[in-house]
């Protein structure tokens, strides 16, 4: 009896790490399609609600769509994007450095970017590289967008 026991057990780790590498394998095809094109920043997000409390952190990939960011959480396995910033209307509130605590959940070296697209408001954090590429898709805009922008430091 203590044999099938063992091999039952065997079956079953067997299973879980085989959905582990599967899962794994997933997340890395969906990112290597992500990237492949181009146009792709790491950027992590979080949404600030009016009157409440901010989000957590999360990590993703910015997309950048003609006059749309696109987002996508890292770990995830949606291929629509979680959150769509359009360049239409867009208003840079604040710029600054990652408080200690939150420090922990980002990557190192981000700077934090308030940004206000209508209704919504989120913040996003990225690296210097990936901020100077947002900033200059802003800039780029045609003629007739309205954006925003705070002045520099």
């Amino acid at each position: 009896m203590g044999g099938h026991l063992a091999t039952d057990a065997g079956g079953v780790l067997a299973a879980i790490v085989a959905a582990v590498v599967l899962l794994g394998g997933a997340l890395a095809v969906r990112r290597w399609l992500f990237t492949r094109g181009g146009g792709t920043v790491e950027c992590s997000l979080r949404v600030l609600p009016e009157g409440a409390a901010p989000g957590p952190w999360r990590l993703g990939i910015g997309r950048y769509k003609g006059d749309q960011l696109h987002w996508h959480r890292v770990f995830g396995l949606r291929r629509r994007p979680r959150q769509v910033i359009h360049r239409r209307g867009l208003v840079v509130s604040n710029r600054r450095t990652p408080e200690s605590a939150e420090a922990e959940g980002l990557l190192p070296g981000v700077s934090i970017i308030e940004v206000r697209d209508g209704g919504l408001t989120v913040e996003l954090a990225m690296g210097a590289a990936a901020l100077t590429g947002f900033l200059a898709w802003l800039e780029a805009a045609p003629p007739g967008f309205p954006v925003d922008l705070p002045s520099a430091e």
